[in-house]
């Protein structure tokens, strides 16, 4: 049986040429870059590289870029190290229902810490409204964390704008762009972005690394203590493999960012005509314009979402619920109660996201096995 991966979002392969650039670094050049002799001056240099490539893909400074472990890391730094950092400033703080957990928990943690957060509310397609953002800020607020592509429901915020209201009231703004690397070209200087945060496996990279972003003259404090690494930001040796493939996964990305959002935008726009034309009483969420191109989250009325995805798995199919890191949670999700979408659809809920080795002819193979999926789960209710 062959096996059809639709759940990019969640995680992707890492690309040849990406593991091609790794491997050196786990067994020739393993020096730790602290080190001075010439193994550890060439794992050094090789950081800095990846760095210069990371800081090109979004139009930033090198030294603005700091490595972690993965976005959720990178969130809970920028997040809790400028609160820290800034306590004497302000304690308000502000996001939105549908933000990732690595945010939502992080700005649950600081409200235990004396914070107060604002969470916005969101429109049926996932947008915040700049009017409630407008008025929500205080003379105490000193951060907005809104994220840039929601990881669930594809909808791309207008991180632009958010950033100009935040900096018209003198207010860092943070975005979460772990979803948006690779499928929205990213310039931080144009689109008012202070900090952001990315993940080098949902974009083609290994996992266990992610970056952070953090404008010039922003105080951050490192919330992990060590050493020195990271211009004292992040303690802990390297993970120099890892920061290789971060810094080649994103220079392809970056290269390839128009043919690859046509090809998912076509991909996406034949299944959904393909899903429509087939199976009755279905329905899309988010906005189909300003959504993730390879990203499709759909309700199919009447029918168990945890029953669709075992009757895929068995044909060959790995798609999802939605964010994979709530899917051990058997809470609905917090995204789609925030849009409103009423339990009848609720329930049936699955996203699938394609990748760069998914063709039309997969598509067509989980169009045809989920007519006889839904048909079957519908008739036994």
């Amino acid at each position: 049986m062959k096996e059809i991966y639709f759940d990019h979002s969640a995680t992707t392969a890492v690309r040849r040429e990406v593991l091609n650039e790794m491997i050196p670094y786990f067994n020739i050049q393993y020096g730790n870059p602290s080190s001075l002799y010439r193994i550890g001056r060439n794992a050094k240099r090789a950081i800095e590289e990846a760095r210069e490539n990371v800081a090109y893909a979004i139009n930033c400074e090198p030294f603005e870029i700091y490595f972690t472990s993965c976005g959720s890391e990178s969130d809970n730094l920028a997040i809790k190290g400028f609160a820290y950092a800034n306590m004497n400033k302000g304690n308000h703080i502000i996001t939105s229902r549908i933000e990732h957990p690595a945010v939502l928990n992080t700005c649950k943690t600081l409200e235990k810490k004396g914070f107060s957060v604002t969470y916005l509310n969101v429109d049926e397609k996932g947008f915040i409204d700049f009017n409630e953002l407008n008025n929500v800020i205080t003379n105490k607020t000193i951060l907005i964390s809104v994220m840039m592509a929601n990881n669930e429901i594809g909808t791309i915020q207008n991180v632009s704008k958010i950033g100009e209201i935040a900096h018209q009231r003198n207010i860092i703004f943070h975005t979460d762009a772990v979803q948006a690397i690779g499928n929205i070209k990213i310039n931080v200087k144009d689109m008012n972005i202070d900090m952001l945060s990315m993940s080098a496996h949902k974009f083609y990279g290994p996992k266990g690394v992610g970056a952070l972003y953090v404008k010039s003259g922003i105080d951050c404090e490192r919330i992990q203590d060590g050493g020195h690494q990271e211009r004292d930001k992040r303690a802990g040796t390297e993970n120099v493999a890892g920061i290789v493939g971060i810094g080649k996964a994103i220079e392809i990305a970056t290269h390839n960012l128009e043919q690859y959002n046509s090809k998912l935008l076509s991909l996406r726009e034949y299944c959904i005509s393909e899903l429509r034309k087939n199976i009755d009483n279905i329905k899309i969420n988010g906005d189909l314009n300003k959504r993730l191109p390879g990203n499709i989250n759909i309700s199919f009325k009447g029918c168990d979402a945890s029953d669709i995805l075992l009757e895929l798995d068995k044909v060959g199919i790995c798609a999802s619920g939605g964010s994979a890191c709530s899917s051990g949670s058997n809470e609905p999700s917090h995204v789609l109660i925030a849009i409103g979408l009423e339990r009848e659809w609720l329930e049936g809920t699955i996203r699938i996201t394609l990748g760069e080795d998914n063709t039309k002819e997969d598509i067509d193979y989980l169009v045809r096995n989920l007519i006889k999926i839904v048909s079957k789960l519908r008739t036994k209710k």
